[in-house]
């Protein structure tokens, strides 16, 4: 009864299978769970391996450079200068050399050129310069009258600041007067008869020696320049020559010295022009508006010019003190600044921005940011040289392999 009573109870229902398990978060949708922001930053942070005594030795090495940079001016400054001129008057002997007249006769015919130009200039506007400076001390009384001269009967600005000045003396010698005392009753040295505190002789002495230093490294210039002229290409297939016998060296070694060449060219004769055509038009200038000694003041004008940003300053504060010193007249000061910013911004943030940006293509960010730097190591020299230096930096950066970030930063 009981197998009869199994057989008769209905079949069982099949196993149901497993509920599915619910999607996993991701495959939702975006509005479900909101991801959290240090997730996303990870996920966009990229991984900086720095290398801490690769970067020691490099910082060491970069200090020790400038150091040496430092000390080594007075070997570097006539040896990059001679350099420079004697890119510039490279094509002169080239074009001499292809009318048939042999280099060393071309080299010479060309640096006796350039001599003889820097003395006749000079020996043409000697007389206008010892004016300058022979006007100096009547200009520096008219601006010390200017400056504590009293105005309406009222004492003057530096008149009232002498005054404070003694007023805080005199209390500081009554706070210590039993010091001063004790000081007084000492027996008091007297200086011997030949000392004071500015010696003539020990200033000219100075001078002296500052003008044969610079006519010697000037001589040192002129020899390097002919020697550079007469040599030609000569140090150019030595450095092709010493790349190694690769082939793919000896061919980028051959486009550097190209680029630098024609670079170097190219600004140092864009400085030439721009500086002559500026030199001209401040002494048309100067002469229309009376200014005495303009000659002086246009050459000054056009040497000092070289120098990017600062030069345009000198030359306004310069002329600006020379109009006042002989009108006395604000009118005239202001005129005459006028005409000084109007050219030197016509030329030099003009024409000569123009031509540089065609001819070496750089930031000019990073351009003043290294004359700042050229400046600080060696001066005006530094402030002269200081762009053709970091043209030839950026030309070898562009060929050289991991120097792509030194060419980025100095591009435009």
């Amino acid at each position: 009864m009981q197998l009869a009573k199994s057989s008769a109870a209905p079949p069982e229902a099949p196993e149901s299978p497993a509920p599915a398990l619910p999607p996993p978060a991701a495959a939702g949708p975006a509005t479900d769970i909101a991801p959290d922001g240090d997730d996303l930053l990870q996920g966009t942070r990229l991984p900086i391996h720095v290398n801490a005594r690769g970067l020691a030795l490099g910082i060491i090495a970069t200090v020790a450079f400038v150091f040496a940079l430092q000390w080594a001016q007075k070997f570097l400054v006539p040896l990059l200068l001679g350099i420079f001129i004697a890119y510039t008057l490279s094509p002169v002997v080239q074009w001499l050399e292809r009318i048939r007249i042999k280099r060393a006769l071309g080299a010479t015919l060309v640096t006796a050129a350039l001599v003889c130009a820097m003395a006749f200039t000079l020996q043409r506007v000697q007389g206008q310069f010892l004016n300058i400076i022979d006007e100096l001390p009547a200009l520096t009384h008219k601006v010390t009258k200017l400056i504590t001269g009293a105005s309406d009967g009222q004492p003057s600005t530096i008149q009232q600041m002498q005054r404070a000045a003694a007023e805080i003396e005199q209390a500081a010698a009554n706070a210590g007067a039993d010091a001063k005392r004790a000081l007084q009753k000492r027996p008091s040295t007297p200086p011997p008869a030949g000392a004071s505190s500015f010696r003539v002789l020990d200033w000219l002495l100075a001078g002296s020696l500052s003008l044969a230093t610079f006519l010697a490294q000037a001589t040192m210039v002129v020899f390097l320049v002919f020697f550079l002229l007469l040599a030609g290409d000569t140090f150019k297939r030595k450095l092709v020559k010493l790349t190694g016998p690769s082939l793919t060296r000896k061919k980028v070694t051959v486009h550097i010295l190209e680029d630098i060449n024609t670079s170097i060219q190219s600004y140092m004769f864009m400085l030439l022009v721009t500086n002559i055509l500026l030199g001209f038009l401040m002494y048309a200038a100067l002469r229309a508006i009376g200014l005495q000694n303009a000659g002086a003041w246009a050459v000054f004008a056009g040497l000092v010019h070289i120098m990017p940003y600062i030069g345009p300053l000198l030359i306004t504060c310069a002329t600006a003190l020379a109009a006042f010193l002989q009108f006395e007249s604000l009118r005239m000061v202001i005129l005459v600044v006028a005409a000084s910013m109007g050219i030197a911004t016509l030329i030099g943030m003009v024409v000569a921005t123009w031509m540089t940006g065609k001819i070496a293509k750089m930031n000019p960010a990073a351009v003043f940011v290294s004359l700042l730097f050229w400046g600080f190591l060696w001066g005006t020299w530094g402030l002269l040289l200081g762009v053709p230096v970091v043209m030839v930096v950026k030309v070898v950066a562009e060929r050289v392999e991991g120097m792509e970030v030194v060419a980025e930063m100095l591009g435009e």
